[in-house]
């Protein structure tokens, strides 16, 4: 079914869809690469096909042109092997918490969900207490919230526990001279799955000077996984929650509790 016509230039319905589908495909590659170093390898790429083109189809030289089209062939294996984080960023937006998921209907028939049935609902009480008092003491902690996935890899590098949570446990944890205060605790299931647990820091140079490891980790977990991340500034005693990728600072109590329950709450 043709849209528009315009002389030898034919618009059917099935071209918009078709630029409205890359369009956001690239805004996506776009949002996962700005502010880390992956950006500046995408523009190299582009600048290598870009001078290939160039010497190939119009200033015809072979020999530049051979050497080029050899590195272009391989283009594809290249950027798997380059982009593999940012690949994987990508097929987890695609697959987790998007705007199907949030649709009552397909809740319940995409397969995509059925992984998360019968996980317990989150005592977000015990966590925003025990937040709000080592946001008071300028105790530092970072608490990993998983959802879809339970992190089994990173929960592998702390001290299990399995442990149901409550306020004094986490703030136990977390106090300073406590041997496992050193690290994240990974919440799985309404239960602490593990402790001094060791998270991936981000490559994201956008984040601010200021902010250190705690937070980057808590950054970094979120660009691996649908986890959300809250975090408490030793030196501020600020919280921070971390989501998809982007941190959000100096949050309030109050505010903590409206976002554990907007993505915990069933």
């Amino acid at each position: 079914m043709d849209l528009f016509h315009f002389g030898f230039l034919n618009i059917r319905f099935i071209d918009v869809i078709d630029v409205l589908i890359v369009t956001f495909l690239l805004y996506r590659l776009y949002h996962l690469l700005r502010g880390g170093v992956a950006i500046n390898i995408f523009i190299g790429l582009l600048t290598v096909y870009a001078l290939y083109w160039i010497c190939v189809k119009v200033l015809n030289m072979e020999l530049l042109g051979s050497i080029l089209g050899q590195f272009i062939s391989l283009g594809f294996i290249a950027l798997i092997i380059v982009f593999q984080q940012e690949v994987r960023r990508f097929l987890l937006v695609l697959g987790t918490n998007n705007i199907l998921n949030r649709n009552t209907f397909t809740k319940k028939l995409l397969p995509w969900n059925w992984q998360t049935k019968g996980i317990r609902q989150l005592d977000i009480s015990a966590i925003v207490k025990s937040c709000r008092q080592m946001s008071k003491e300028k105790t530092g902690a970072i608490i990993v919230l998983a959802k879809s996935s339970e992190l089994k890899y990173y929960s592998n590098t702390g001290d299990f526990m399995g442990a149901a949570i409550s306020q004094r446990l986490i703030e136990s944890i977390f106090f300073k001279n406590s041997p496992l205060h050193d690290g994240a605790i990974i919440v799985v299931n309404n239960k602490i799955k593990a402790a001094r647990c060791i998270l991936p820091v981000t490559e994201n140079v956008e984040l601010p000077a200021h902010l250190g490891m705690r937070h980057r980790a808590a950054v970094g977990i979120t660009e691996q996984s649908d986890a959300l991340a809250v975090a408490v500034s030793e030196e501020t005693g600020e919280i921070a929650i971390a989501k998809e990728g982007q941190i959000r600072l100096n949050v309030s109590v109050e505010d903590l509790e409206r976002v554990l329950a907007e993505e915990f709450t069933k």
